[in-house]
């Protein structure tokens, strides 16, 4: 077993980044080479600005190389919820936001030529306990009767053609959500970008930044750039590189670990006694699962093992015989299956779930997702984008609050506790 992203392990890596020291004057530097980072360098060089992007490791090395491959519409926690906490418009505004990112994204891949295998599978959100079927269905009133019609109740009798397990009771489809290989994908966003004409440097974190007049200079081991305009498209690394610019960023975001295996390439048979569906599949517990088959017909199977803020090889390997041992729980006929890739990685949280773009502390920023950013991180780039270049009207996000958590600088403590209590209503719901 590999303890690798697999996203990492079966694309090709980005060839192109910058081999000189950073220099120069750009008209906007963004920090961070992910799908939000990235969205952003290619809307703006398409556009002919001048772009530097200085990522503190590889293209995709953060949440963009280390998800579980699902591009899925609708709203983390529910529209109902949404509705009574944004109120009813920005609800709406939100949940097609979210749409709009999945379209971007095949658009992108289309036109830039990326080889990701992009696929509209649909969703399944499924009930895991009796308990939890009214509650969903509930949802799935609201949205498909506001919202998105292009979805469909699923009863325990009709999930047995979509997942071949005992252990769900009803579930709704999302038919617009959809998969691809994140690492080709983000591989191929950077290509793009540099095709454009985005300077992208590697292994380049910001440790410092000063202003100038005409707009910033960071400051970097490798050399310092200006630039008029600076994104910060960090989430839930905002707090990895000491002394970095970000402060601001890192007593909003909480960073929760989340960890995937995947298997070996199941048979035929396998796949067929498994997700004969071949759709991403979310579960209705707190503390969850996530999975999907990937181009190769391995089973992708994530989730929030254990609550930490810390993904390394230790922590990933505990929390990958945790994983192992609730896919058998789902899936049975899984337990002598090998385990060929086992990672983890950090999701950005924000209190309440809600992602943010937005401008503050001097720099555009875009972060947040709550576990939903490889779908719409590419709306937000892209929005960043049309914000470092004055162009008003694209944000779904745009002036709501993000105060600072209180007692939060950067290290949740906290996340022991918040996944006992999480725990606790799994087993008593």
């Amino acid at each position: 077993m590999e303890y690798a992203s697999y996203w990492h392990a079966t694309s090709t890596p980005f060839a192109h980044a910058q081999t000189e020291p950073v220099n120069g004057e750009v008209d906007v530097a963004v920090i961070g080479a992910g799908f939000t980072g990235l969205n952003a360098a290619l809307k703006l060089t398409r556009a002919g600005l001048r772009v530097a992007v200085l990522e503190a490791g590889h293209v995709g090395t953060g949440a963009s190389g280390r998800n579980g491959g699902h591009l899925n519409n609708g709203i983390a926690h529910g529209y109902a919820s949404a509705k009574a906490h944004l109120g009813a418009d920005r609800a709406h505004a939100l949940y097609h936001a979210y749409d709009r990112s999945i379209d971007l994204i095949e658009d992108t891949v289309r036109e830039e030529g990326i080889d990701c295998d992009f696929r509209r599978a649909g969703k399944l959100k499924l009930a895991s306990k009796p308990s939890h079927v009214d509650g969903l269905r509930a949802n799935y009133d609201l949205i498909h009767r506001e919202v998105d019609p292009d979805t469909r109740w699923l009863d325990k009798a009709e999930l047995r053609d979509e997942i071949a397990s005992d252990s769900f009771h009803g579930g709704m489809l999302y038919e617009k959500s959809a998969m691809a290989h994140m690492g080709r994908y983000v591989n191929g966003l950077a290509e793009a970008a540099h095709r454009h004409g985005a300077r992208i440097w590697e292994g380049t974190p910001v440790t410092d930044r000063n202003r100038t007049a005409g707009g910033w200079e960071l400051v970097t081991p490798r050399g310092r750039i200006r630039a008029a305009r600076v994104i910060a498209a960090t989430d839930a690394y905002s707090g990895m590189v000491p002394g970095a610019p970000l402060k601001h960023f890192r007593r909003r975001i909480i960073s929760v670990g989340s960890f995937i295996i995947a298997t070996r390439p199941l048979t035929e048979a396998e796949v067929a006694a498994t997700l004969p569906g071949d759709r991403t599949c979310v579960t209705s517990l707190n503390i969850g699962n996530y999975f999907r088959l990937s181009p190769d017909r391995r089973l992708i199977f994530g989730g929030r093992a254990r609550f930490s803020a810390v993904s390394d090889q230790t922590s990933d390997a505990k929390s990958g015989q945790i994983l192992r041992r609730s896919m058998v729980e789902i899936f049975p006929h899984l337990a002598k299956v090998e385990i060929d890739y086992c990672w983890g990685g950090l999701v950005g949280m924000t209190k309440d779930r809600f992602p943010r773009v937005g401008e503050a502390d001097g720099m555009l920023y875009g972060m947040g997702y709550s576990g939903h950013g490889a779908q719409m991180s590419t709306l937000v780039g892209q929005v960043l984008a049309d914000m470092a270049m004055d162009i008003r009207g694209t944000n779904p996000l745009e002036g709501l609050d993000w105060p600072a958590i209180p007692a939060h600088s950067g290290r949740p403590w906290f996340l022991p506790v918040v996944g006992m209590w999480f725990g606790l209503k799994d087993r008593l719901s």
